[in-house]
């Protein structure tokens, strides 16, 4: 299909063994596989996630997203008999992600009334109530005109102390197992900071203290922002037409200390390299129209796809994504369509691990 056409959503699907999604991690962060994409040369190579730091020049920016997954995951037993899940979004004080310009502030004292998704949808109406455990149970205050709800953590306990005692860390819904220890850190970046996020920056995971030292030691500026990932990160584009697709929001923030060091980079000649779909999103929400980057922080439902014009990312560094989300289009937008269908060809073929848990791309 010619790039410059206009693309459904049926393009952005494809076909992968189920025995290439990973269900847990590489035993060492940094020894995942690492596809080079070059677009200068329509080059693939393969290599090791640790022999990124061969591939990030002197003067170049590596943006990490620092936000932190919480355990957003309730489960427990609906008043009526019959298990129940809760996942925990975002807090419900000043409004919702379409009418609050708030950060979903996680830094301090955590509230009571919270944005969820529910399971099972039907029998969780309001003022229905689901026993998590003795000392907590969550009440379900109002079904919103998205299926979220509105719900009220009832318990003695602090609130954070409640969530992080009985909640689960949320992995995806393609990991077909129950959340185990190791997983609390190992779906965790090393650099996670910003409690908010229901799921991780997964191009991150890959990343070691060791890792990030050596890529500083060459020469390699670091700089980092906050987007908090939303659960609509998983949802499919359902919509024949892309543009139909309702996209979802996520908070994010640019400080003025790490738009200093990008702008200043490539002014210089260096490249900004996005570590992840999410850094990608932030830093074309902050950007202007010469490419510019500006301080700020809000929501953002950028949704970038094939057509679309990058202004500040340079390079990206991204898992393999699921058939028909938005994650695919715009590593699809960044790379070229038909580059990427050919990259998830040659992945498949040399049996890449997929999403959260797999492997790596690198597009140059």
């Amino acid at each position: 299909m010619p790039e410059h056409e206009p693309f459904t959503t049926s393009a952005f699907d494809y076909d992968l063994p189920p025995d290439l999604i990973a269900s847990r991690p590489a035993a060492e962060r940094d020894a995942s596989r690492l596809l080079v994409v070059r677009r200068d040369r329509d080059t693939f190579e393969h290599l090791t996630f640790r022999d990124i730091a061969s591939l990030i020049d002197p003067g170049d920016v590596l943006v990490l997203n620092e936000t932190r997954v919480f355990p957003a995951r309730l489960l427990g037993t609906r008043a009526g008999g019959g298990a129940a899940e809760i996942v925990l979004l975002q807090p419900a004080a000043g409004g919702s992600a379409q009418h609050s310009t708030s950060a979903p502030d996680l830094s301090s004292a955590w509230p009571d009334e919270w944005i969820a998704l529910v399971r099972p949808g039907a029998r969780l109406r309001a003022e229905r109530t689901v026993r998590i455990a003795d000392d907590l149970s969550v009440e379900v205050l109002e079904v919103r005109a998205d299926g979220t709800r509105r719900v009220r953590l009832h318990t003695p306990l602090d609130t954070r102390s409640a969530i992080e005692r009985y909640g689960h860390i949320p992995l995806p819904p393609y990991i077909e197992r129950a959340a185990e220890p190791a997983d609390a850190e190992r779906y965790q970046t090393v650099y996670a900071r910003a409690e908010g996020s229901v799921a991780a920056p997964t191009a991150g995971l890959h990343f070691t203290p060791a890792l990030l030292s050596a890529l500083r030691e060459r020469g390699v500026c670091i700089a980092t922002v906050v987007l908090h990932v939303g659960v609509g990160t998983f949802r499919p584009v359902e919509a024949e037409d892309p543009a139909d697709h309702p996209m979802h929001e996520e908070w994010y923030e640019v400080t003025e200390e790490a738009v200093g060091r990008m702008n200043d980079a490539r002014r210089s000649g260096g490249r900004l390299w996005a570590v992840g779909t999410t850094v990608a999103r932030t830093l074309e929400s902050a950007a202007d129209d010469v490419g510019i980057i500006h301080a700020g922080s809000g929501w953002t439902r950028l949704f970038i796809r094939p057509g679309y014009r990058f202004r500040a990312v340079d390079a990206l560094i991204t898992n393999f994504h699921l058939p028909r989300s938005t994650l695919l289009m715009l590593v699809s937008a960044f790379a070229g369509y038909e580059r990427t269908r050919a990259a998830y060809e040659a992945a498949i073929g040399e049996h890449y691990r997929f999403y959260s848990y797999g492997d790596a791309m690198a597009i140059l």
